[in-house]
Formats: C-alpha cells, structure tokens, sequence
C-alpha cells in the first residue's frame, strides 16, 4: 500500500464537528489513503486571545502538509479580530477560489435545472486585503488592490481550469466602466491571456448586468473568472439558485498548498440538533482527494453522494414533500452515502475526476515602465464646509512653484467650479501639480505639506501621482 498522505483537518465550531464527523465517516468508509493532523481553530483560538483564531503549531501542521480540510468557523464581532478564512488564503498563497455550482434536478428544488457553473475567484488581493483606516469624524476607506501579478494568476489558471475539464466558455466579469484603474487591469489582462487560448470562447461582462444574468439565466455560463468581492457574492448567488449553499464545496488552491471547505457559515442556531447538511463539505472533501491524486477515490464518494440525493434521502434544509422520500439527520445521510458506495447515479451525470493538481502557474515580471512624479493628492480633515473657501485658503499658502487643480469631496469635484447641491463631508482631496506642468521631486511635496501644517491644516493622507511610460496613473475627479 501506498504511504499515506498527510492532511491537517480542523473540525471548526457550531455545526463544524458534526458535518466533520459524518464528511470523515465517509472517506473511512471509502478507505481512503489518508491520515489525519487534527488542529484546533477558531472562536475557541480566538478567545485565548490569537486574534488571527490560529495557534503557531496549527500553522506548522498546515504549512507540513500543504492540504487542509476545514469545517466552518465562528469569527467574533469587532474586537480587531481577522477573518481566519482570509488570513490562511493569503498566507499561504492560495490566490484561486474554486466553487461549481451545479443542480441536481428532479431530485432538489430549483428554478434552474441546467445550471452547471464554476466560479474561480482571485482570493488575496482587492478589498479583501483588509486595509482600511478612519481618516476623519464622518469618512473611512478600504483600499481596492489590484495587482498586475495576482490578476495574471488567477486568469491563467482559469484558462488551464477550463481546459483541462474540456470545457468551452470562459467569462470575466469587472466593473472597469467605473474602476478604470483597478478592474481596467484586471479585464486588460484577461483581454491579454484570452488571445493565447484561441480554443476556449471568451466573453467580458460588467458585473452588475453579470450578476443579473447569473440569477436569471445561469445556463448561459460555463466558467466565471472574477476579482475577490465579486466572486465571493457571485458564488454564493450561484450555488444558491442551483439549489443550496448548504450543498456547496470550495477549494483555495496556490502553488504551496490548499484549503478545502463548504462556503456556508457555522450555523450555531442549529448546532447539536444532528440535522445539518454535511454535503458541501463531502463535496470539499471530494475535491481534496482529486487534488491529492485520489481520483477514483473522489469518483466513488460523489457518485455515491449522487445516488443518496437520487434516492430522495435529504437532510431538511434541502427537503420537500414530493420530491423528496425520507427526511434524514446528519448521521443518517452518511451512512446513506457510505450504503451506496459503488453505486452511481441513473440520471444525475456521473461523476469524473481528473486527478492531481493543476500545473502551477508562472508569473513573468513585466519590464520597469518609465515612472514619473506628476502631482499629489492631498487629503485634509476640515470641517468648515465650504469648497470655494478652501480653494481660496489653499491657494493663498500655496508655494509659487505648485497649483492647486482641484478639490473633489468623495470624488465629486467641489472646486472650481462646483455645485451647491453637492452633499460634502469632512474629507477633501486636494490636488495639485507643478505650476510650469513639469514635475515634482519628493522635496517639493515635503514643502508644501509643511506650509499645510504651519497654516494647521490636518493632512490625513497623501497620493503621489505618477505617469507611467507618459499614461497617467491616477483617475480623474468625477465632473472633471
């Protein structure tokens, strides 16, 4: 017999240990060629006082194994906690989100029986990188990252995804008719990639019309590749309308390493009562044993899952009078499940493992553009609320070798020139360039934040404007 392979497993909290036991229960039945590393996270970590909800020998055993099953967690509200999800995504480097969403028509309840969808969302970067700041009284910020590495990563491999299963179709969504800069990119380089895999259709959608389309006709998609806050509400409307998010498995996939989990929450209102879907964490764990080289393992156990759900035993989140023959609790489903291994499902499609990981995806660095210091934004406190005030205030302390352009409050330009319908807040951007449209060395933005400060202006932030290979590398205001 082969050495076992090594998997780090975390039984989660509220509903966590029983979908573990039975998802467990399962591979065992299954004979499975795996041992298990059981850490501990979670709200228990979290109020020990870890405010990641990880110990440092849970990080030993996950980094050791690269493979890691996880129930879900409770996250404590406020308190300056991280979301363990998040912070185990990327510090691992697991940068693709992998959620199918598919229906299981006749069998669970759903307006949209063709839906058969993947959704591969980037997973480290764009708001989710956490960074945010209260700058003043009435405004706070998250920063939106996007990088050209991270966007080229995810892309490529759902490229490599949709082809290696033989699929056809692969769609981007973006908001880049707004976010120019940031979701610009991220459809650029898929504009980029898409041209060297002429075999697979390629289409861009905005993503609010996306969304819609998703909700209303998802049979149109195949493949959505997405940056992390869209995926993350995309899948969640996805495996929704197929049925169930009770019933939906994901994998964090990156080079060194993979994270397996449901894409529910903990359910603790229904903790102890033994009648929680265990199925989207079965269905994780299935991907897992595909992923670790288990394939006719992972064919096995979801045909088997194929075949309990055909034979109309359910659990109640997923139960109906009529289309269903016997409600069933937690430990009943597996034991269906683990009855039925052998077994394949009549009319559901079958399932098939390609097994192994995918190949990992090299990044080539771009070549250094020519960066250039054109201007900043400037972000002040001030509370008088008056726009053409500041502007005159402003351009009376302003050193001769500097023009203040503009003042945008939450985007909108306020000055010159602006509107007194215009709802202003306590945060102003103030832009200015070099007086002769030249630029501006790192000294001349330091004097002109000192004639700020001794005028007492209180400056919140600043941002450097650059051009790059003579492309401006900044957004302008709204209105201007």
């Amino acid at each position: 017999m082969a050495d076992q392979i090594p998997v780090t497993v975390a039984r989660g909290d509220g509903i966590g240990p029983e979908i573990m036991q039975a998802t467990l229960a399962i591979l065992e039945a299954a004979r499975v060629n795996l041992v298990y590393e059981f850490i501990d996270i979670g709200e228990k970590v979290y109020r020990e006082g870890h405010t990641s909800g990880i110990r440092p020998d849970a990080w030993e055993s996950l980094r050791r194994t690269g493979v890691f099953l996880k129930a879900p967690i409770t996250t404590p509200q406020g308190g300056g906690v991280k979301s363990l999800n998040v912070t185990i995504r990327k510090t691992l480097g697991l940068y693709a989100n992998i959620r199918p969403c598919q229906a299981y028509d006749p069998f669970i309840a759903t307006k949209h029986p063709h839906i058969d969808v993947v959704i591969i969302r980037e997973n480290e970067e764009d708001l989710y990188a956490g960074i945010e700041h209260r700058q003043t009284d009435e405004v706070y910020q998250c920063l939106k990252l996007i990088s050209r590495p991270g966007s080229e990563r995810i892309i490529r491999y759902a490229f490599e995804y949709t082809r290696r299963r033989g699929l056809k179709k692969l769609t981007c969504f973006t908001k880049d008719n707004i976010m120019k800069l940031t979701d610009g990119l991220f459809h650029q380089v898929f504009d980029e990639i898409a041209r060297e895999y002429p075999d697979i259709q390629t289409e861009h959608m905005i993503v609010d019309i996306g969304m819609a389309r998703m909700a209303d006709k998802p049979e149109q998609f195949e493949v959505v590749v997405v940056p992390n806050l869209y995926g993350d509400i995309i899948s969640d409307i996805a495996a929704e309308i197929s049925g169930s998010v009770g019933m939906a498995g994901s994998a964090n996939v990156g080079d060194h390493g993979a994270m397996f989990e449901a894409i529910h929450g903990s359910a603790p209102d229904i903790a102890g009562k033994g009648i929680a879907n265990p199925s989207g964490l079965l269905l994780a764990a299935v991907k897992m044993l595909a992923h670790v080289g288990l394939g006719e393992s992972a064919t096995l156990i979801h045909n088997a899952w194929l075949k309990t759900i055909e034979d109309g035993l359910h659990t109640g989140d997923v139960f109906e009078i009529g289309r269903s023959r016997k409600k069933v609790t937690t430990d009943e489903f597996a034991a269906a499940v683990c009855e039925r291994l052998g077994e394949s499902p009549r009319i559901l499609r079958p399932a098939t493992y390609v097994e192994g990981p995918m190949p990992k995806i090299a990044y080539q660095r771009q070549p250094s553009t020519k960066k250039e210091l054109v201007g900043v934004d400037i972000f002040l406190d001030w509370k008088d609320g008056d726009p053409e005030q500041l502007g005159r205030k402003l351009n009376s302390i302003t050193p001769s070798n500097v023009r203040l352009d503009m003042i945008t409050n939450r985007g909108v330009k306020v000055w010159p020139g602006g509107f007194p319908e215009t709802f202003c807040t306590d945060h102003w951007r103030c832009r200015f360039f070099p007086a002769n449209n030249g630029l501006f060395k790192h000294t001349d933005i330091l004097f002109l934040l000192s004639s700020l400060a001794e005028q007492g202006y209180d400056f919140i932030k600043t941002e450097h404007l650059y051009r790059f290979d003579g492309e401006a590398g900044y957004s302008l205001g709204q209105g201007q």
